[in-house]
């Protein structure tokens, strides 16, 4: 397989540097892609430049990917107008180790092949630099003029953001300087990254080319947006982690479905491993009937699955199920309490003594005084009547009472107000 060719066809390549596809279509070709590390995980955002690596190793070549242990205690300038907040080395190393856990869902480590994955720490080498050492063995390299050109440097100096600090300013010398130790200790010629690393990556291949009379690559893909424009990956709640802690498995799975035609048709290229000619076949069988979803469902589940597991795929499909009205009473007393609670994410919710159902307790008391669900008895009377009101999904009428038996997980009741209003109460 041809990386840039793939890459091309799945919309994945923004800039190339020339002489970068006769490099690997040459020799096996170890290639990096450094990942911040200033969270216990990765987020979608984070997928692109994963997939790169993933897509890589397929067509044969070895990805190294590389944790900014040292670089994440800096703050990337590039994309951004404020310095972040830095981080003490013992949180890094916790960060490290819960990324290097998800990685392995996308790469191979330890295979024994000339393309098994590596990963690396740039903290690993910075940590034993002294600064003296840095300024006359790297600094005196790359001039201030060189260093200034980079758009990422022009926008903070020409007054986007409260300026730049030297520490910042210095980002790219240090990830330059991870590509020179990269290529002396790995061989690795390639850098890639997104479209706003350009700066730093051009920024190591001159560094080679200067300290070690060497020859280096650079391969970017472009930053990914959703179709309106609108930051990909982000929703109102925040970002879409791949730690099922942060982010469950069932909000992880909605966000793909939940995308439009027009993304999904990009994502599917980007964020699998399915072949050119069966996402034309699912992008037919989509436009002959849109209404089924076949690109979104096939996204979520090839995602859900990787990241997840089948069984929380599974999950999520009943879970979707129960909540757009084909779920029984059965399938939704199944649902564990995260589950359940993640399904119902953001829904109203009440809070009522257990001795109010104790002994039971009429459903319009139930509704209209203890919950406020309706704003008087003779308005939920008048639902009821109508077959407009569900516990637990099942229909009640006006003589039905609510008792212990009712609890979902042995504290909820969930009460639906005809086709889409959901409220959960919770008994204490």
């Amino acid at each position: 397989m041809n990386f840039v060719e793939e890459l091309k066809w799945r919309g994945m390549l923004h800039d190339i540097m020339p002489g970068t596809e006769e490099l690997l279509q040459k020799e096996v070709c170890s290639a990096y892609l450094g990942i911040d590390p200033t969270a216990d995980s990765l987020h979608i955002g984070h997928l692109v430049g994963i997939m790169m690596l993933s897509h890589l190793q397929r067509c044969g070549h070895r990805p190294i990917a590389l944790l900014g242990g040292a670089t994440g205690m800096i703050g990337d300038p590039s994309g951004k107008s404020q310095e972040r907040n830095l981080l003490d080395e013992e949180t890094l190393r916790h960060n490290q180790e819960c990324i290097r856990k998800q990685l392995g869902k996308f790469l191979k480590f330890d295979t024994g092949e000339p393309n098994s994955a590596i990963l690396v720490n740039n903290f690993d080498w910075m940590s034993k630099f002294s600064f003296l050492e840095f300024i006359r063995d790297i600094g005196k390299h790359i001039t201030v003029n060189y260093m200034m050109a980079k758009d990422s440097v022009k926008k903070r100096f020409n007054g986007e953001g409260d300026g730049m600090s030297f520490t910042e300013f210095s980002y790219q010398l240090v990830q330059g300087y991870d590509f020179l130790y990269l290529y002396l200790n790995h061989g690795c010629k390639l850098q890639m990254g997104g479209s706003d690393q350009w700066g730093n990556i051009t920024t190591g291949t001159e560094l080679i080319r200067r300290k070690a009379n060497g020859e280096a690559y650079a391969l970017t893909c472009p930053l990914i947006t959703k179709a309106d424009g609108s930051k990909f990956g982000k929703t109102e709640k925040g970002n879409i982690w791949l730690d099922p802690n942060r982010t469950s498995p069932y909000t992880f799975y909605q966000f793909w479905l939940n995308c439009s035609d027009e993304d999904s048709k990009r994502y599917i290229r980007i964020f699998t491993h399915f072949t050119k000619d069966e996402i034309e076949a699912m992008e037919q069988e989509h436009e002959a009937a849109p209404h089924l979803r076949v690109l979104q469902k096939a996204l979520a589940k090839d995602l859900t699955v990787r990241v997840h597991s089948q069984e929380d795929y599974d999950a999520a499909v009943k879970a979707s199920e129960i909540l757009f009205g084909k779920g029984t009473t059965e399938d939704l007393a199944s649902l564990p309490e995260q589950l359940f609670l993640s399904v119902f994410d953001g829904v109203p919710q009440f809070e009522v003594p257990q001795n109010i159902v104790a002994d039971g307790c009429g459903v319009v008391d139930f509704l209209a005084e203890h919950t406020k669900i309706f704003v008087s008895k003779g308005e939920a009377r008048r639902m009821l009547k109508d077959n407009g009101v569900s516990i637990n999904k099942a229909k009640v009428k006006e003589d039905a009472t609510v008792t212990v038996d009712n609890l979902l997980n042995q504290r909820y009741v969930l009460v639906q107000k005809g086709k889409k209003n959901y409220y959960i109460v919770k008994i204490s």
